[in-house]
């Protein structure tokens, strides 16, 4: 009975105010949030001519930084590239990696990094040029193909060649800048990486991106998502909500547009939760109550973010597809905010 007794005791202590944690201390005494991100990935991270940084990932960091410093420009943007990426968190020279990195079992349990979720479902897919008259993967046996060195897409292409015994031939480069020049260069048949970063390519390096054609194949499972590193369990909460409240607002109608109105305005108990008004599910994560109504103010829902980045009417033109919400066939289901 006592033994009963002490653990609900110690249940009631654990509930209440988090502590804020290591990560959100040092990134609220600098000012600033550091965030890593892929060089030159328009759609899902890339910077202008006068360093303003675009795109889904950028989004995500954005939404983080509103929610922890109350302002989406408060970010250190630190360009990695696929080799980088990882060394870069493990050793704190960024905060979150937001980075069109896929989430993977090796990934996951041995490079001192948690995920965070899933911001874009993805698959790695094949694009050759219009002349080649190739319509399917298939017909690539023995293709020489462009692939950058240090990602998921590597192996996949040596397990895709092998297990439907196409032969397909290598070609592998150490940068996303190398492997995109010698594909338009003609040096390979075939350039394989995840179906948006190809759709990513052919709009901002083809000279008519009509001349390119994306396989209909997708030869993976990519699940791209930001990271933290481990051993900081608040930061990783911290992050891992922000994502599940940007597609929980889409969920409930809250947009960049309406967040205010819906602040004050609305009885359903599930935005007033959101948008804390009502509970504060803040404390719980050593923040405020206006923890997602900061991100949802800074970047709209997850819904506006893939729009304006890489949907239909954005230049990249990626159907919502996989990354619909759950209620509209699609993959997108976020935990509750309660």
């Amino acid at each position: 009975m006592l033994k009963h007794t002490l653990a609900a005791a110690l249940a009631l202590c654990v509930v209440g105010t988090a502590h804020a944690g290591k990560t959100l201390d040092a990134v609220k005494q600098r000012g600033q949030l550091v965030c890593g991100v892929n060089p030159s990935l328009p759609g899902f991270s890339a910077a202008d001519s006068q360093g303003n940084w675009t795109g889904l990932d950028v989004d995500i960091c954005k939404a983080v930084a509103a929610t922890v410093l109350n302002d989406a420009s408060k970010i250190k943007w630190v360009p990695l590239n696929a080799s980088q990426r990882f060394a870069a968190l493990q050793s704190g020279e960024v905060d979150v990696l937001s980075r069109n990195t896929t989430w993977t079992l090796t990934r996951d349990a041995s490079l001192g990094l948690h995920f965070t979720g899933t911001t874009y479902y993805d698959g790695q897919g094949f694009m050759v040029t219009k002349k080649s008259k190739i319509t399917s993967a298939k017909q690539l046996k023995g293709a020489t193909v462009c692939v950058q060195s240090g990602t998921t897409t590597e192996k996949n292409l040596t397990d895709y060649s092998k297990a439907a015994g196409l032969n397909m031939k290598p070609v592998v480069f150490e940068t996303q800048e190398a492997t995109n020049k010698a594909y338009f260069a003609g040096r390979c048949q075939a350039y394989t990486t995840d179906a948006s970063g190809l759709a990513s390519v052919r709009n901002k390096e083809a000279g008519n991106p009509e001349d390119h054609v994306i396989l209909p194949e997708l030869i993976s499972k990519e699940p791209l998502g930001p990271s933290v590193r481990r051993g900081d369990d608040e930061f990783f909460a911290i992050v891992k909500w922000v994502v599940f409240a940007l597609i929980e607002a889409e969920e409930y109608g809250i947009t960049q547009a309406n967040v205010d109105q819906m602040k004050a305005d609305s009885k359903d108990p599930v935005v007033q939760r959101i948008l804390g008004t009502s509970e504060d599910t803040g404390k719980l994560l050593g923040l405020d109550k206006d923890w997602a109504y900061r991100a949802i103010k800074a970047t709209g829902n997850y819904g506006e973010i893939f729009e304006r980045n890489v949907g239909p009417k954005s230049a990249l033109k990626l159907p919502r597809g996989a990354n619909n919400l759950w209620s509209k066939g699609g993959f997108m289901y976020a935990p509750p905010v309660r």
